[in-house]
């Protein structure tokens, strides 16, 4: 189909027409480390080992004989077993790469994948960090910076109150502006924390202060926003992949509204009960999104769908390939 037809041209320089045989005429590192553990640095390597990139794996006291140190053509110690000592120090990543000759670093997920200074270190030594540019990662790391952007974009965002006077006066004032139910959200939150779902005024206040609270607490941040409340809504993602030349396709969605503590517990491809004409919208959303950030690598669009309207809202971007 298009997206197929997308997707084949998108990688058209990583595979050659024979099935199974790959076309390293157009191969761009000789040798990459992967800044991480487990699954995922177990299958970055074999990837780059079928494209004929030589890899380098890093490891604590904890891993010595993990899988993924086997499996490398080189590895490189660097630390104890607690990531703070280990696969969190970004200036041992690049001792690593400068021992054994390394051009870039693939960082996975988590640890180091959307760390701004290590970002930073790599441009410095002269590596190339595998993923997106500093840009998307600062802008899609703030929830309400993000959601400016994406308003410019002109990507679908949730109504709501994404200003610069974090005050409580101001946000009551614009939290009455919208009305109740609402939600209040830590700009620099994730993974369910500094949430706050008020539904009266009267809540309004102390539940500020608690989000703000949880959120310092998290984030190091208690800055807030507030938006409307999307009642029943369904939490559908995309995954987008950019290349270096601007161009952006997407694999089509996955539903995760099925969630406990506001983690995902289930994830269903293709979402059901989700119209043409609504799938086709949330991919040309998708797109624009990474676009509007420069976006490079894998990377995952989340949105809100009210269940009632099939109208959609932009909820963040997780800027580094997804666990799933």
């Amino acid at each position: 189909g298009r997206v197929g037809l997308a997707t084949s041209k998108f990688f058209r320089n990583s595979f050659s027409t024979a099935p199974g045989v790959v076309d390293l005429s157009n191969k761009t590192f000789d040798k990459i480390l992967i800044a991480n553990r487990g699954e995922i640095a177990c299958r970055v390597i074999r990837t780059a080992q079928r494209l004929g990139i030589q890899t380098v794996a890093v490891f604590s006291d904890a891993d010595a004989n993990a899988e993924h140190v086997r499996l490398a053509d080189e590895s490189v110690y660097i630390g104890a077993s607690p990531a703070a000592e280990s696969y969190l120090l970004g200036h041992k990543i690049i001792e690593a790469c400068k021992t054994t000759g390394a051009q870039a670093v693939h960082p996975g997920y988590g640890f180091l994948s959307e760390n701004l200074p290590f970002c930073d270190l790599c441009k410095e030594a002269g590596v190339t960090f595998i993923g997106p540019p500093p840009y998307a990662i600062k802008v899609m790391g703030s929830k309400s910076e993000s959601k400016a952007v994406m308003i410019d974009a002109k990507v679908p965002v949730t109504p709501g109150y994404h200003g610069e006077d974090n005050s409580p006066e101001k946000l009551m004032e614009e939290a009455r502006k919208m009305g109740f139910p609402l939600m209040i959200k830590a700009v620099a939150g994730g993974g369910g924390k500094g949430m706050r779902m008020v539904l009266e005024e009267a809540k309004f206040l102390d539940s500020l202060e608690s989000c703000r609270r949880e959120s310092l607490k998290s984030f190091g941040d208690d800055q807030v926003l507030i938006e409307k409340l999307v009642t029943d809504p369904r939490h559908v993602e995309l995954q987008v992949f950019g290349d270096t030349h601007g161009e952006v396709v997407h694999l089509l969605e996955r539903d995760c509204s099925i969630q406990r503590r506001h983690q995902k517990v289930l994830e269903e491809a293709p979402a059901h009960n989700l119209d043409a004409a609504t799938r086709q919208a949330m991919g040309e959303a998708a797109v624009a999104c990474a676009k509007a950030v420069g976006y490079v690598g894998a990377g995952t669009v989340e949105f809100l769908v009210d269940s009632a309207t099939n109208e959609f809202y932009f909820c963040e971007m997780n800027t580094r390939l997804q666990v799933e």
